[in-house]
C-alpha cells in the first residue's frame, strides 16, 4: 500500500438532543472526516472521533486538523507498507495525537479492505454476523428526564443502558432507574468526575447490582483504581486510562480494572484495538466498544471492530437516528428490536459515504498530496 493522496473534511453536525456529560453538554458535533487514496485510486475512509475541546482528552478538533494535515499525512504519504496493520509504525515518532493517527489509520483498513473485496470486520479477524447494541444515556435536566428516555431505548430494545454519573448525580438516580427497570443491565459511567474519597458512596452502591462503574478516579490514573477496585464487588471498566496495549497490560496487571472499554481513536486505530483485545482476552478480561458521539463512518468502523472474538459485552455503537435528523452513510445504522446490529458484509466499512451530504455539512477542506 502507497498512499498518494489525503483529504480532510470538516463538518458541523447538530445532534437531534444535547448530550452531557460529568464535564459538560455537547450540542453540535465538529467532526474531521479522511479520506485516503492509493496509487490505484482506491479510497477510505476514517473519522477523528476527537471532542470539540479538550475536556475527555488532550485532544480536540483544531489541533487535531493541524497535526493531520502538517505533521502525519506528510509522514504516511508515499511510504511503501505491506498492509493497513503497518501504517501506525509510520507515524510512531510522534508522540501520543492517537487520534489524529487513527483516522489516518482506520482509513487505510477500509481502503485496504475495499481493494481486496473483504468487510472490514473479516478483514480485521472478526468473525460475527451480529453484534449486541447497548445505548448511552447522557445527564438529563430532570430524573423524569432520565426515566423517559431510559423507558424510549427499552423499549427499542437496546440490551444494556448506560446512564451518565457524577457527584450528585449518582446514588439516588441509579436507585431509582433500577427500580423502574428491574433487572435491566445498567452500568454507570462517571467520565473521572469521583475521587477515593467517595469509595462510601461506591459502596453503597453495591446492592444496586450495576454491570460496572465506567472510568469513575482520574482520567489518567491505574494506581487509584486498583485500590478502590480492592475494595468493591462492582467491577471497574477503564476507558480514558488505557491509551495502549501497553496501558492495558500495566493495569490488568495491577488489578485495577475487570473490564475495558476500547475506543479506536483514544487508543489509535485498529491494529492497537486489536492488540489490546488481544491482551484482554488472554487475561480473560472483557471487553466493549466505547463510543464518542461519531458519525457514521465512524460507527461503522466500530462496527467492524466489535465483530473480533474479545469484545463480549454490548457496546455503545447504537442507532444512527438517535443522533442525526441525517447521517452521513448510507443506509443509517439501525438497531433490530431485540437489540442487535447486523454487520454489513460490502466490502471495506459496508456502507455508502454519502457525498452530497457531507458537501452540505462541510466548513472547511484540505488535500495534502505527495510531492513527488
Amino acid at each position: 500500500m502507497r498512499l498518494t493522496k489525503i483529504e480532510l473534511t470538516e463538518i458541523n453536525l447538530p445532534l437531534i438532543h444535547f448530550f452531557e456529560t460529568s464535564f459538560g453538554r455537547t450540542y453540535e458535533r465538529r467532526i474531521i472526516l479522511l479520506k485516503a487514496t492509493d496509487e490505484y485510486g482506491n479510497e477510505g475512509w476514517g473519522e477523528c472521533t476527537c471532542g470539540e475541546d479538550p475536556t475527555y482528552s488532550a485532544e480536540w478538533t483544531d489541533p487535531c486538523w493541524l497535526t493531520i494535515e502538517k505533521i502525519l499525512a506528510p509522514m504516511v504519504l508515499g511510504r511503501d507498507v505491506e498492509s493497513a496493520a503497518d501504517v501506525w509504525s509510520l507515524m510512531d515518532s510522534v508522540k501520543g495525537n492517537r487520534m489524529s493517527k487513527a483516522a489516518i489509520e482506520t482509513a487505510c483498513w477500509d481502503l485496504e479492505a475495499k481493494s481486496l473485496g473483504v468487510p472490514l470486520g473479516n478483514h480485521l479477524g472478526g468473525n460475527r454476523a451480529e453484534i449486541e447494541s447497548g445505548v448511552s444515556i447522557g445527564i438529563q435536566d430532570t430524573l423524569e428526564d432520565l426515566l423517559e428516555k431510559i423507558r424510549v431505548e427499552v423499549d427499542a430494545g437496546y440490551r444494556r443502558i448506560k446512564i451518565k454519573i457524577k457527584p450528585g448525580w449518582d446514588g439516588e438516580v441509579v436507585a431509582k432507574v433500577r427500580e423502574e427497570f428491574g433487572d435491566i443491565l445498567l452500568m454507570g459511567d462517571a467520565n473521572s468526575a469521583y475521587s477515593l474519597n467517595d469509595i462510601e458512596l461506591f459502596k453503597s452502591m453495591e446492592e444496586l447490582d450495576l454491570m460496572m462503574y465506567e472510568q469513575p478516579l482520574a482520567h489518567d490514573d491505574i494506581i487509584d483504581h486498583a485500590k478502590l477496585q480492592a475494595q468493591i464487588k462492582t467491577p471497574i471498566c477503564l476507558d480514558e486510562s488505557v491509551h495502549s496495549p501497553d496501558d492495558a497490560r500495566k493495569a490488568i496487571e495491577l488489578k485495577a480494572c475487570k473490564i475495558i472499554n476500547i475506543k479506536l481513536g483514544r487508543v489509535g486505530g485498529h491494529q492497537q484495538a486489536r492488540e489490546i483485545q488481544r491482551i484482554a482476552r488472554e487475561a480473560e478480561i472483557p471487553v466493549w466498544c466505547g463510543g464518542m458521539l461519531e458519525a457514521g463512518i465512524g460507527r461503522a468502523h466500530n462496527i467492524a471492530m466489535s465483530t473480533l472474538p474479545g469484545f463480549v459485552l454490548p457496546g455503545d455503537v447504537s442507532a444512527s437516528a438517535r443522533y442525526w435528523h441525517e447521517d452521513i452513510i448510507d443506509p443509517g445504522v439501525t438497531v433490530s428490536s431485540d437489540g442487535v446490529i447486523t454487520v454489513p458484509t460490502k466490502p471495506g466499512i459496508g456502507f455508502d459515504v454519502k457525498q452530497g451530504r457531507i458537501d452540505d455539512l462541510t466548513v472547511r477542506r484540505a488535500e495534502i498530496l505527495h510531492d513527488n
